[in-house]
């Protein structure tokens, strides 16, 4: 009996595995699909359907890597199938391919090739959420915060019949300010090593201007959608201050805007998607993309 015990805890320790593995890193229902050729990069994006759950809302997640590595392969948000909504991971040009606004243009592009897509693919645009982890929050929140940008919109992918516009926001301990960012951090912003000389191909305090451009915080209107941001409590690569400065902008014109701090979480620590947070995440999106009023 007691062999018999062992093999049983043994197996479903197994399965844990198994599924936290999958749930990690799990196949895409749709993979690579092409939105735009932009010179010679190619922009594409994975898509993960839930199961059993026609027409599922849409949100798109947008990776990070200080805008100069990882890819839309490297997806932190797959799990959101489990509560019924549909993920697509996009794709973006790179720092050592082009600099902001580039960026931007290929986010708002990707949206829009979403929205024509719906009905071949199957997912709602009804109303669409958008998440993204670090220099994906910051374009993720860029993203909502900037709707009808003639600026920043671009006509990357063309479908310029459709909006870009997003319904809410997940940031996930995304820069906000770089204008703020260059007195707190200026090793990011001012140095040719740092990811924001990066994107704005120069030093920000150089190129204030610019440096507003990218920043989120200094495009929030009071008709913007509602933000859910993730910040670990031990992050020193993206400092608080940059979720505080967003919040208090978007508390300043009355919009919905909430900030949890992760207890032990470093940037991008594995906390900050543990299953408290992931409900938070679900929850918050499940409010604003499935509202109540619909179901009646």
């Amino acid at each position: 009996m007691r062999h018999a015990h062992s093999l049983v805890v043994t197996l479903l320790c197994l399965l844990a595995t198994a599924s936290f593995t999958y749930a990690a890193n799990p196949t895409p229902t749709h993979a690579d699909l092409l939105v735009a050729k932009v010179n010679d990069v190619e922009l594409r994006l994975d898509l993960y359907m839930p199961k059993d759950t026609p027409n599922p809302p849409l949100v798109v997640f947008i990776h990070g890597g200080g805008w100069h590595a990882n890819s839309y392969k490297k997806c932190l948000t797959p799990w959101l199938t489990e509560s019924g909504f549909a993920v697509a991971s996009i794709g973006y040009r790179l720092t050592d391919k082009a600099t902001f606004p580039a960026q931007i243009h290929d986010v708002k592009g990707a949206v829009r090739w979403l929205r024509a897509h719906a009905k071949e693919y199957g997912y709602d645009v009804t109303r669409v959420g958008v998440a993204g982890t670090s220099a994906g929050g910051h374009l993720a929140t860029l993203l909502g915060v900037t709707a009808g940008n003639k600026e920043l919109e671009g006509d990357i992918g063309g479908n310029l019949d459709q909006s870009s516009r997003v319904d809410a926001i997940v940031d996930y301990y995304g820069p906000m300010d770089f204008v703020l960012r260059s007195q707190t951090q200026p090793s990011k912003t001012e140095s040719p090593k740092g990811p924001v000389y990066g994107l704005l191909g120069g030093p920000a305090s150089k190129n204030l201007e610019l440096a507003r451009l990218a920043s989120p915080a200094f495009h929030v209107t009071k008709d913007d959608p509602p933000l859910l941001i993730i910040h670990g409590d031990k992050d020193t690569t993206v400092l608080h201050d940059q979720s505080q400065r967003i919040l208090d902008v978007y508390k300043e014109v009355g919009l919905d805007a909430s900030l949890e701090i992760v207890p032990g979480a470093g940037h991008g620590g594995k906390e900050c998607f543990d299953a408290a947070y992931r409900e938070k995440v679900a929850a918050f999106l499940n409010k604003h993309l499935r509202p109540q009023s619909d179901s009646k």
